[in-house]
């Protein structure tokens, strides 16, 4: 992942790799895995 803007700010949680910028909040990203959350249990019955 590269950082977007210069106030731009990586973040390492939980092995997902974040991409925070508070002064422009449109260059958020995510990039990893996301076991725990409702994205990975939407096709588990």
């Amino acid at each position: 992942m590269k950082r977007r803007h210069e106030d731009s700010q990586v973040v390492k949680r939980n092995g997902t790799l974040y991409v925070i910028c508070k002064t422009n909040p449109k260059f958020k990203a995510r990039q990893g895995t996301t076991r725990g959350t409702k994205l990975s249990k939407k096709g588990i019955k």
